[in-house]
């Protein structure tokens, strides 16, 4: 039953994260082949963004080993917006070799994820990154940034929200487009979201540059989405079946199921262009080729109401 809430969104752009996100957190390598075709079935289910793969080394991610593989094949064949993740100059060239045309960093608020994750301090992270920006904006492309660890930091706890919106403003200066604001442990609070938002808004940072992702490990992610819609933020990060978690903060779970989100958007009447049986269906399959169940509660209803 469709029950809007008066001042939400009518649209929701859902930022797909499975094929990037989702895999490269799964212990078994996947195919390029399933890969390609995973992509594709998340485009014909009306997915208009979707995360194609990272150009990071495979000595750290061996599951995105094949990217160049996946995305000269999905840059040919899929026509949507296909996002890839690039850590550093390196991984900016490859991308920029293979026509890549809208690219993302992948920063941290917080000096001990920065460490761990980034192999380098908090500072010296985003001095790595003005030149992938710069040079990336210069060329047309379009740049998104990460900002993990936004909201809880397994090593240093509760994260300082001033801490975040510095680290998202510079990134921002340095001429990124969009921030997300990744709960990347899953400890985040609607309050703390609300509260965080406003502190980007006393900031002069509006909601358009602005979008969030939910890690599911205390099952907050749709209450803290429902918080974020109703400060005005219309981009969202999902995975499809909600494949992911983050190999540097051990107690996440996966990304919030984006067919989960979009069982919510749909019962508040919020557009989103995604067709849910088709996004079920791939979910199912893609589960059968990972050998395991799907983590989306509606994935799992929906099946259940067909059997």
């Amino acid at each position: 039953m469709v029950v809007p809430e008066p001042g939400l969104p009518t649209e929701v752009t859902i930022y797909e994260v499975g094929p990037r996100d989702g895999l490269q957190n799964e212990s078994a390598v996947v195919s390029a082949d399933v890969k390609t075709e995973f992509i594709r079935r998340l485009a014909d289910a009306g997915l208009k963004t979707v995360e194609a793969t990272s150009f990071v080394s495979p000595k750290w991610v061996p599951q995105l080993a094949d990217a160049a593989e996946v995305f000269a094949d999905v840059v040919k064949n899929v026509d949507v917006d296909l996002p890839v993740l690039v850590p550093n100059e390196r991984g900016l060239d490859r991308a920029l070799e293979l026509g890549a045309d809208h690219v993302a960093v992948f920063a941290s608020a917080t000096e001990t994820f920065a460490q761990k994750n980034l192999n380098r301090s908090l500072e010296a992270s985003l001095e790595m990154f003005a030149p992938v920006v710069a040079r990336a904006t210069e060329a047309g492309l379009r740049v998104r940034t990460y900002v993990s660890m936004a909201f809880g930091d397994p090593w240093e706890g509760p994260v300082d929200p001033a801490q975040v919106v510095d680290v998202s403003v510079r990134l921002i200066e340095m001429g990124c487009w969009q921030v997300s604001l990744g709960d990347t442990i899953g400890v985040a609070t609607a309050g703390q979201v609300t509260s965080l938002i406003d502190r980007f808004a006393a900031a002069g940072v509006g909601v358009d540059k602005l979008a969030v992702h939910f890690h599911d490990t205390y099952g907050q992610a749709l209450a803290n989405t429902l918080a974020a819609l109703r400060r005005g933020i219309t981009t969202v990060d999902a995975s499809a079946g909600g494949l992911g978690g983050c190999p540097y903060a051990k107690s996440a779970t996966g990304n919030l199921a984006t067919e989960d989100l979009l069982w919510m958007l749909a019962g508040l009447g919020i557009e989103t262009g995604v067709d849910l049986d088709k996004l079920v269906g791939t979910s199912m399959w893609m589960a059968d080729r990972l050998g395991r169940p799907c983590p989306s509660r509606t994935v799992r209803a929906l099946a259940a109401e067909k059997q």
